[in-house]
């Protein structure tokens, strides 16, 4: 039986989140490699945690190769990967393991490769929030990201306590989240945390999405009841002299979890399917399949089940029109993705050609 097993494992790997599922797919590496978790992310390399400790290493050149061919197959922080130590005293970073999830986002530019945020996560945490007001816009398209990564959403609201209506507002985006437990928490009076805590387990792992300034990196240094954020990762000042996380940084908080802490994200390019968009705006789906043409597009096309939702004042007009923009978004990344496997296949095609 490997040393790698859940039984004989060592309890940091345990601590990192190390399943039966990761010691399968490590096997076939553990005579000559050692397992670890990615914590940080930077230019040269990376930071990641293993059995014995903190381990930085620089990419093999599968991964460099693999990495040059899909942006999306490079390390990301939650991948658990495989590293060689050599006689030289070099580490290398020689293999990424299958992920169990991926939250992934659109990459800038003409590429259809996406790029991974993190990987392997259990809950993703949409941080936003209630002073100022929420954006429900962003909430939806971060809970898009969230259900295509295959991990299950969670939205929290902070600064609960600058707020009059702390339960009104966390209500009106529990109307845009259906399916996902909405959470209004204070860091300043101890309100909601409690719920909040009770989404760790061991062996979980945790990732904070939201904007700039939103209170992700307070919730992390609450999980862990000491400012380890501010001694992990790259900080700085934003423009109001907020702390504000610039890389993205794994913490392991022992018989509690994994929480990743993210920057704030600027923008938010979908990666995702119909699926995906589908469990975001059920409502607005369930309505479609009502609406009399199979290809109705919701604008003008008579006996539209939706717009007709929308005149009876039953449906948002705002919500739809973020829906459409949504499916827009998916329907164009797929496009671009099948035109990327087709030149793929036709090229290796050629490849086949050219030896014969």
């Amino acid at each position: 039986m490997s040393d790698f097993s859940q039984h004989r494992c060592p309890d940091r790997l345990l601590d990192l989140g190390w399943t039966p599922e990761t010691a399968e797919t490590f096997a076939p590496y553990e005579r000559s490699h050692q397992p670890a978790r990615v914590c940080r992310i930077d230019r040269g390399g990376a930071d990641l945690a293993g059995a014995a400790g903190a381990i930085r290493a620089t990419y093999g050149g599968d991964v460099l190769r693999a990495g040059a061919a899909d942006r999306s197959a490079m390390p990301a922080v939650g991948d658990w990967c495989v590293v060689r130590d050599w006689p030289d005293g070099r580490v290398t970073l020689d293999a990424v393991l299958e992920r169990r999830t991926a939250i992934v986002r659109d990459s800038a530019g003409t590429t259809s490769h996406g790029q991974v945020v993190v990987a392997n996560v259990d809950r993703v945490v949409i941080v936003e929030h209630l002073d100022p007001d929420p954006d429900l816009g962003r909430i939806e398209r971060l809970l898009v990201l969230a259900w295509a990564s295959g991990a299950r959403p969670l939205v929290i609201l902070t600064k609960s306590d600058l707020v009059p209506d702390p339960d009104g507002m966390r209500a009106e985006v529990a109307a845009v989240a259906p399916g996902v437990d909405v959470l209004a928490v204070s860091a300043a009076t101890g309100d909601g945390v409690e719920a909040f805590f009770a989404q760790l387990a061991p062996g979980r792992t945790l990732a904070l999405l939201g904007p700039s300034g939103a209170g992700k990196s307070t919730l992390t240094n609450l999980v862990a009841r000491t400012p380890m954020v501010a001694t992990g990762a790259t900080r700085e000042r934003d423009g109001k002299g907020r702390h504000v996380t610039t890389h993205r940084q794994l913490i392991v908080v022992p018989g509690r979890g994994v929480v990743i802490d993210t920057p704030g994200l600027r923008s938010i390019g979908i990666v995702a399917d119909d699926a995906a968009v589908a469990t975001t705006f059920p409502e607005i789906e369930e309505l479609a399949e009502q609406c009399r043409f199979r290809d109705c597009a919701h604008e003008t096309e008579p006996g539209c089940a939706v717009r007709a939702a929308v005149a009876d004042g039953e449906l948002d007009e705002q919500r739809v029109t973020r829906w459409r923009k949504l499916g827009r978004e998916a329907e164009f990344h797929a496009r671009r993705a099948d035109a990327r496997l087709r030149a793929q296949e036709a090229a290796a095609w050629k490849r086949r050609l050219g030896r014969h």
